[in-house]
Formats: C-alpha cells, sequence, structure tokens
C-alpha cells in the first residue's frame, strides 16, 4: 500500500463518519434536501450525443453567486451537494467553490468527464476538501456517441490513484449506442485494478424516462452487478426493474429530498425535469419543501435518475424499516435480524435513535 492509498483510507474514516451523521439526519427528520445538485457551468469541452446538459459557449456562473447559493442550501440544511455540469472543472474559482462546501459542513462532490484532471489539479481538489468524485467512461476507444473512452481516460485514473485524497467512482452508461456494450465490463474491471468501484447508469431520452435496453445490454447490466459488491449495486431495484422494461412503483422526493439548481439559480425536480418548480432558489422555503415531499410526479414509474433514487431511498429506510432492510441484506443475516429487533419496538427505536444521534453528534 503506497502513502497516497494509506492517506486516503485514513481520510476516508472521516468520511465514513461524516456520511454516518448525513444518513443519521435524513432518518431523523424529513424536513430538509439530503443532496443539492449545483451547476457552475453549462458549457462542456466534449458533446456526447446522449447528453442533453451541456452546451459548447456559456461562462462560468460568477463567483460570488455560486457562494451565496451554497449558503442559501446549507441554510435549508442540505447535507450533499454535487457540483457537475456542463463541466465543472472549466469554472476558473471551483476550488473556492468545494472549500465553501466544506466550510458549511456539507459533504462535496463532483461529477466530471475526466479530460482536465492533472496531478496538479487533483492536489488542488484534495487541498480544497473535495470528498468523493465520478468521472465517466463510456467506451475502450473513442466513437462518435462519446469520447469518454479507457483508451483517452486511462492515464487520468492512475493519476486519480497516485495523487487522490477523496473517493473515486467510475460510472459507464448503457444504452448510449456507443459500438460495444461489452466495453462497460473492460471499464469496470480496469477500474477494480486501480483500486476504484465503479456504477453503472441506464441512458434516458430527453424527459428523464427509459429507454429501453437490448438483450445484450441487459446481460452486461447483471454481469456488472456481479462485478461490484457495494450494497446499493446489487440491491439496486430501481434499476433492475428498469433494465427490465419494468417501471417502478415509489414516491419520488425530487424538489424536497433532491434539489437540482441550474446555472440560473432555479430549483427544479432534476437535470431532466428543469421547470419544475423552477423557483429562484433565494425564494425557496420550507413550506416548498414540504408540498413537493408530498407531490405525485409523473415520470416517476420510468425515471432513471439514480441520485434521486438514491435520497428515496433513504426515506424509504426511515418510514418503513422493516420492509426496506431487507431488501438490501438477505433476510436470514445477522444485521438484518438485528435492526429488526432495534426497529420492532417502538421504546428500542427511540432508545436506539437517541444514542446513535448522541454518538453522531447531531442536532
Amino acid at each position: 500500500m503506497n502513502l497516497v492509498t494509506l492517506r486516503r483510507k485514513i481520510r476516508g474514516v472521516n468520511r465514513r463518519f461524516r456520511e454516518a451523521r448525513m444518513f443519521a439526519k435524513a432518518m431523523r427528520s424529513p424536513r430538509h434536501p439530503i443532496q443539492a445538485h449545483i451547476i457552475p457551468i453549462r458549457r462542456c469541452n466534449l458533446s456526447c450525443t446522449y447528453c442533453n446538459e451541456f452546451d459548447d459557449h456559456s461562462a462560468p456562473v460568477a463567483t460570488l453567486e455560486m457562494l451565496r447559493r451554497i449558503d442559501l442550501l446549507a441554510r435549508l440544511g442540505t447535507t450533499i451537494i454535487t457540483i457537475s455540469g456542463g463541466e465543472p472543472l472549466l469554472h476558473p474559482d471551483l476550488d473556492e467553490i468545494i472549500g465553501r462546501i466544506r466550510h458549511n459542513g456539507i459533504i462535496a462532490t463532483l461529477i466530471t468527464n475526466g479530460y482536465l484532471l492533472t496531478a496538479e489539479r487533483i492536489q488542488r481538489l484534495s487541498r480544497a476538501g473535495l470528498e468523493h468524485l465520478e468521472i465517466s467512461i463510456d467506451n475502450l476507444v473513442p466513437d462518435e456517441v462519446s469520447k469518454k473512452s479507457l483508451k483517452t481516460l486511462d492515464r487520468k485514473l492512475q493519476l486519480l490513484a497516485e495523487h487522490a485524497d477523496f473517493d473515486v467512482n467510475i460510472n459507464t452508461v448503457l444504452g448510449t449506442g456507443v459500438r460495444n456494450a461489452s466495453d462497460a465490463l473492460a471499464v469496470a474491471q480496469r477500474a477494480r485494478e486501480w483500486g476504484f468501484p465503479s456504477t453503472v447508469g441506464i441512458v434516458h431520452d430527453r424527459h428523464g424516462r427509459l429507454r429501453p435496453l437490448s438483450d445484450e445490454h441487459q446481460k452486461v447490466y447483471f454481469d456488472l452487478v456481479k462485478i461490484e459488491k457495494r450494497l446499493y449495486s446489487r440491491y439496486n431495484q430501481f434499476q433492475q426493474n428498469l433494465v427490465r422494461g419494468l417501471p417502478n412503483d415509489w414516491h419520488c422526493h425530487a424538489g424536497s429530498r433532491y434539489l437540482y439548481i441550474c446555472e440560473n439559480g432555479l430549483v427544479h425536480y432534476c437535470s431532466q425535469q428543469r421547470g419544475r418548480p423552477g423557483i429562484p432558489l433565494e425564494q425557496y422555503t420550507q413550506q416548498d419543501l414540504e408540498r413537493e415531499y408530498r407531490t405525485i410526479k409523473s415520470c416517476a414509474p420510468y425515471c432513471t435518475v439514480s441520485c434521486v433514487h438514491q435520497t428515496a431511498m433513504m426515506d424509504y429506510v426511515r418510514e418503513k424499516p422493516l420492509e426496506a432492510i431487507p431488501q438490501f441484506l438477505p433476510a436470514t443475516h445477522g444485521a438484518v435480524q438485528a435492526l429488526a429487533w432495534l426497529f420492532m419496538k417502538p421504546a428500542t427505536r427511540r432508545l436506539f435513535a437517541r444514542t446513535a444521534l448522541w454518538i453522531l453528534k447531531v442536532d
């Protein structure tokens, strides 16, 4: 184990503690956003044909405005802020934006295509306090659909392995139209060789809904699930249904537990439902959060936006723990039996909750 890997693991202990606090806060109350997605720049240095979240000309959002938006999200009680775009590394003051997120006690994550990463840039992201980075790789060699290829980005993975103090995840998307669906398996395997976990997403149409997968893509998806051992990857019922072309029966809490803040400072349900509700962040109130928590979204059954799924899964655990927990672990697992006992009796549940919140210092 090299020094960077050791340092990442040591700092990872602190990250796991902060993530536990985030989860405990989500379990305690539904009255705050779990995750917000902010866009500091819409421009991207690439033009993947399946993406509808970029342009080739927009200027960066003013830094002071981005800092103001982060402070507003902090006042709403937001626990995670994810920065994306466009390509967020094109913003000249990204480090300052990350620093402001951390200053507010919020978990800072970044989604990038990776092209602009250098050893020096990775070190700056570490110093700024970045905690998680996701880099997208779609194929082995560039094609007309995506330039985010392993051939181009493998050197970036090496730099991340050598210099990143933050967690790194490699994501690939199925159904984009790249030439070889099986490329996703090679990308996942290479990620593991560099010591990084991997995830897989499902491409959506321009309305954010499911674009059906072929039999070949379905097989690749389930092969990828076997490779990745983390709980969310193995027990993500949302994607398992979507891969089979089946709808999900769930209550979407976008606009409440998950917020998407566009470059114009408006709050939307997600990247694929821009304009709904379309309220300026400075005008967004607790009443808006509570209204959208209850609002039924017609796009939910075939939604493929995994960030929104993840926040909903937390509320599912909070609202129906006895039903939710066995979906993540086999019913015979000792952890399930122990958690079921803790949640079974109201008195035990209250004692367990108070103890956990005290240990994690959650107000």
